[in-house]
C-alpha cells in the first residue's frame, strides 16, 4: 500500500501539469529551444542481431553513422536534452527532418504520430509516482524509427529501459529476432504499462478520502481532492492522445512495420483502453467525492444541531420554573416554606432526567455513543 495518510499542512499542488509547449509568434518553423535546466547529452549504442550483441557507452554522433549501412538493429539511446551540437549533429546523420528535431527538444509535446520521409515519430510520456511526494512525475520520450534503427530521446540520465537492455544482451524472448519495429513495441509496452502503478496509487488515494470523508471531513480533505481531480485531468490529456495514436498506427499500414508486429502495437492500443477506462471511473469517484464531502459535513453540523436542542430543550422548562419563583411576587407561599428551595431543585432535577430519559428513548443519542464519532 503506497496510500499514506495525508501531511497536516495540504495545499493544492502546482506541478506545471497543463503546460504544452508552444512556439513563438512569427518563430522560424523547425527552431529549437534549449532549456537552461537541461541535462548534456550522452549516446549510447546497442547493435545486435540473432547471433550477437554488443553495446557502446558515451559516444560521438558520427560514431552512429554505421548504423545506416549495417545489417545490425541499432539501438541508439539519447539521454539528455541540454548539447544543442551533439543533437544537431545525430539530425544531421539520421537525416532527421528538421520539424521532428524541434517536437524532439522543444518539450513537453501533445503525444503524437508522425511519417515523415521514411521515418516514424512518436511522442509519448513516460509517467512514474512521484517517490517523495503524492501525484506523479512526467517525462517525454521520442522515438524516430528508421529501416534498421531506433533512436530514443530522453529528457533525464534516468534508465528506464535497464529491463530491456538485459533481454538484448541475454537473448531473451524474441527482440533480436526481430527488427526495429518490435524493438519499438518493447519500448512503447513499457511505457504503457507504468501508468498501471501510478492509477493503483490514485485508487488507494481515493479509498482513503473516501474513509477520512465518512469519518471527520475537514479542509485539508477538500484541498486533496482538488489536488486529485486536477491531476487526473492532467493523466487524461497525457492518456488521451495515445488512444489516437495507437489506433492510427494499427490501421495505417507503413513500410517501417512488419506485418507480424503489427499485432503488438494492437496489444498496445487494448491496454490504452484499459487505462482510459480505469482513468475515467477514478474521475468519476473523485468528481463524487465532492458531493460526499459536502453530504458528511451536513450530516455533522446536523449531529451539532441535535445536540444544542437537547441542551435548549432541558432548559426550557428549568427557565420556566426559575423564572416564575424569581419574581420576587409578596404572596408567593412556596416563599416561605422551609424545603421550597430544596423541593424546587429537586423538580427541576426530576424534570431534567425524564427528558433525558425520554431523548434517549427515541434514540437522539445513538450518534454520541458511537467510536466512530470524533467531538
Amino acid at each position: 500500500m503506497r496510500a499514506q495518510p495525508f501531511p497536516p499542512e495540504m495545499e493544492i499542488q502546482e506541478e506545471d501539469y497543463f503546460d504544452y509547449y508552444y512556439d513563438e509568434p512569427g518563430s522560424e518553423p523547425g527552431s529549437i529551444i534549449i532549456d537552461p535546466e537541461a541535462l548534456p547529452t550522452h549516446i549510447n549504442l546497442i547493435e545486435y542481431n540473432p547471433i550477437k550483441a554488443y553495446k557502446k557507452s558515451d559516444i560521438q554522433p558520427k560514431d552512429c553513422q554505421s548504423c545506416l549501412n549495417n545489417d545490425l538493429v541499432s539501438w541508439a539511446d539519447i539521454q539528455g536534452l541540454g548539447s544543442e551540437k551533439i543533437l544537431r549533429e545525430i539530425a544531421e546523420v539520421f537525416r532527421l527532418h528538421p520539424l521532428i528535431l524541434e517536437d524532439v527538444v522543444n518539450v513537453p509535446q501533445r503525444p503524437k504520430l508522425e511519417d515523415c520521409q521514411n521515418q516514424l515519430l512518436i511522442i509519448l510520456h513516460c509517467i512514474k509516482p512521484n517517490s517523495n511526494e503524492m501525484g506523479f512525475t512526467s517525462e517525454q520520450i521520442s522515438l524516430v524509427l528508421g529501416k534498421n534503427y531506433l533512436l530514443t530521446f530522453q529528457e533525464d540520465a534516468i534508465d528506464d529501459f535497464s529491463k530491456l537492455r538485459d533481454r538484448i544482451k541475454n537473448n531473451q524472448g524474441k527482440v533480436r529476432n526481430l527488427g526495429a519495429d518490435y524493438l519499438a513495441y518493447l519500448i512503447l509496452d513499457t511505457l504503457i504499462d507504468n501508468y498501471f502503478p501510478v492509477l493503483e496509487d490514485y485508487g488507494e488515494r481515493i479509498e482513503l478520502l473516501e474513509d477520512l470523508i465518512v469519518a471527520d471531513p475537514t479542509q485539508k480533505t477538500l484541498k486533496e481532492i482538488y489536488n486529485i481531480r486536477r491531476e487526473l485531468l492532467a493523466l487524461r490529456r497525457s492518456i488521451w492522445p495515445l488512444r489516437n495514436l495507437f489506433n492510427q498506427l494499427t490501421r495505417e499500414e507503413n513500410e517501417l512495420i512488419s506485418k507480424e508486429v503489427y499485432i503488438y502495437f494492437r496489444d498496445c492500443y487494448y491496454h490504452t483502453i484499459q487505462i482510459l477506462d480505469i482513468l475515467e471511473t477514478y474521475r468519476e469517484l473523485a468528481s463524487s467525492l465532492m458531493d460526499v464531502l459536502m453530504s458528511s459535513m451536513s450530516n455533522k453540523m446536523n449531529e451539532v444541531v441535535t445536540l444544542l436542542t437537547i441542551i435548549s430543550s432541558i432548559f426550557i422548562p428549568l427557565t420556566f420554573i426559575a423564572g416564575i419563583y424569581g419574581m420576587n411576587f409578596e404572596f408567593m407561599p412556596e416563599l416561605e416554606w422551609h424545603w421550597g428551595y430544596f423541593l424546587c431543585l429537586l423538580l427541576m432535577l426530576s424534570i431534567a432526567l425524564l427528558m433525558l430519559f425520554f431523548f434517549w428513548q427515541r434514540g437522539w443519542f445513538k450518534f454520541y455513543f458511537s467510536k466512530k464519532t470524533k467531538w
